[in-house]
Formats: structure tokens, C-alpha cells, sequence
């Protein structure tokens, strides 16, 4: 490994980008319930659910590595 190379490239950081921009969607989402304290679907279900799926997100933009071709 060089020395100079950072350990994410354009593409984990785009990916990474985009799995914040999920969670925020998230917790916009559960923030959108008209229930008393968000205990309709959007806060107790739909919410939740983009938000876990965002933090998958980010996990596979983690660990994301281009294929090298030799």
C-alpha cells in the first residue's frame, strides 16, 4: 500500500454522501407524523425502516472496494 493513498476513494465518499442523505430522510420522515408523539406509521414504521436502511447504507459504503483489474 502506498504510502499518499487514502483509504476511501470519490466513490465511498459519494456513497457515504448518500446514506446520510437517508438518514436525514428518516428522521424527516418520523418528524412528518401528525400522531400524538409519532406514534402513527410514519414514526413508528416508515421512519425507522429508511433510517436502519440508511445506516446499512453507510455500512456498505464503508467497506466498498473497487475491483482491481491486473
Amino acid at each position: 500500500m502506498d504510502k499518499n493513498q487514502f483509504p476511501f476513494n470519490r466513490k465511498n465518499y459519494t456513497l457515504m454522501l448518500i446514506g446520510i442523505g437517508i438518514i436525514v430522510l428518516g428522521f424527516i420522515i418520523m418528524g412528518l407524523d401528525n400522531e400524538p408523539h409519532g406514534f402513527g406509521f410514519l414514526g413508528l414504521t416508515l421512519g425507522p425502516l429508511i433510517t436502519l436502511f440508511g445506516f446499512i447504507f453507510e455500512f456498505y459504503a464503508i467497506f466498498y472496494s473497487p475491483k482491481k483489474v491486473n
